[in-house]
């Protein structure tokens, strides 16, 4: 095997593209149609803001359904698709609230999100996506804190509630880490 000499430089490689066509002269090319709109659709994006309106859309969440204390509220998104009461309960069996808090289940048909909050609410908030793609998101005091994958609704029913439980009921998930 050769040293560094050995191997081809860029200019000789026939598949990356230099802008030149085969005897060295630049190649027109016609201005760039989805790039450009691309691109600039993430232009003045702030990811702190985007972070904040997020928690936010939970706490709306939770202020609009109002669930009792200890107790959880339901809200269905789209007319029609509905997630099966059995699997409803599942979910709520599988998560208990904290003392005095509070959960709201948003059912979009294909999804379930579980927005599960402590006393008081919104210090301690969790967003749990349910479905084929199961994600759990934590934010204490506003700040998102945790994140983690599961790989389906069953696997993310039987790892999240430990989750749940350290983020919303001990001194650990109170803090920032």
């Amino acid at each position: 095997m050769g040293g560094k000499g050995d191997r081809p430089t860029v200019e000789n490689r026939w598949w990356v593209d230099q802008g030149k066509e085969a005897r060295g002269g630049a190649v027109e090319r016609p201005p760039p149609a989805f790039g450009k709109v691309f691109f600039r659709s993430g232009d003045g994006f702030e990811q702190d803001r985007a972070r904040h309106r997020l928690t936010d859309s939970n706490l709306k969440w939770l202020e609009e359904t109002n669930p009792p204390e200890n107790g959880w509220a339901y809200v269905q998104v789209l007319d029609g698709e509905r997630t099966p009461d059995a699997r409803i309960e599942r979910v709520k069996g599988a998560f208990r609230l904290p003392p005095g808090g509070r959960g709201v289940l948003v059912d979009s048909g294909v999804s379930l999100r579980a927005i599960i909050t402590a006393s008081p609410p919104g210090e301690r908030l969790l967003e749990l996506r349910l479905g084929d793609d199961a994600s759990l998101d934590v934010w204490v005091h506003g700040e998102w804190v945790r994140e983690a994958v599961f790989r389906g609704f069953d696997d993310a029913l039987r790892r999240a509630p430990a989750l749940v439980r350290e983020y919303l009921t001990t001194a650990r998930g109170a803090s920032i880490a």
